[in-house]
């Protein structure tokens, strides 16, 4: 396995639940798992991602911009997490700051997968791609 099918595997997985969690409604069990789940899983990847994908292409004129982009949309997507956490479930503006966060990780995950995959896979030896994934994937169980 490659960094980049690792990485996609767990942008799958964010997709889901990122589905469900805008379906959900009020001050439910599920909205409270779901919103657990969502922020988990995101806060793993994204520190994941920096140490294990990000950090070995920063040093490279080609993937420096690029690197420094994904890391400032994880802030982002950290911001928004936060704004969920201080408003109330049942709140209005709960479900639009989550649909907000959808949108915001989706359009991350789409910049990832068809711009920064393609460069990196230019800049990443085959051996480097089937070592940052195996660590990467190592982080993400332990993390998880």
């Amino acid at each position: 396995m490659t960094i980049f099918e690792a990485i996609r595997h767990d942008h799958d997985i964010q997709r889901e639940l990122l589905d469900k969690l805008v379906q959900s409604s009020g001050d439910t069990k599920n909205r409270d798992e779901l919103f657990k789940a969502v922020r988990k899983e995101l806060e793993v990847h994204a520190n994941a991602e920096e140490r294990h994908f990000y950090k070995p292409l920063i040093s490279t004129d080609m993937m420096q911009e690029h690197s420094r982009h994904g890391i400032a949309e994880h802030h982002e997507i950290d911001e928004l997490i936060e704004e969920l956490e201080d408003t109330e479930y049942d709140s209005s503006a709960w479900l639009k700051i989550a649909k907000k966060l959808k949108h915001k990780v989706e359009h991350h995950l789409e910049d990832e997968e068809h711009t920064f995959f393609q460069l990196a896979g230019k800049t990443l030896s085959e051996k480097q791609k089937t070592e940052l994934a195996s660590d990467y994937e190592t982080y993400m169980k332990k993390n998880r």
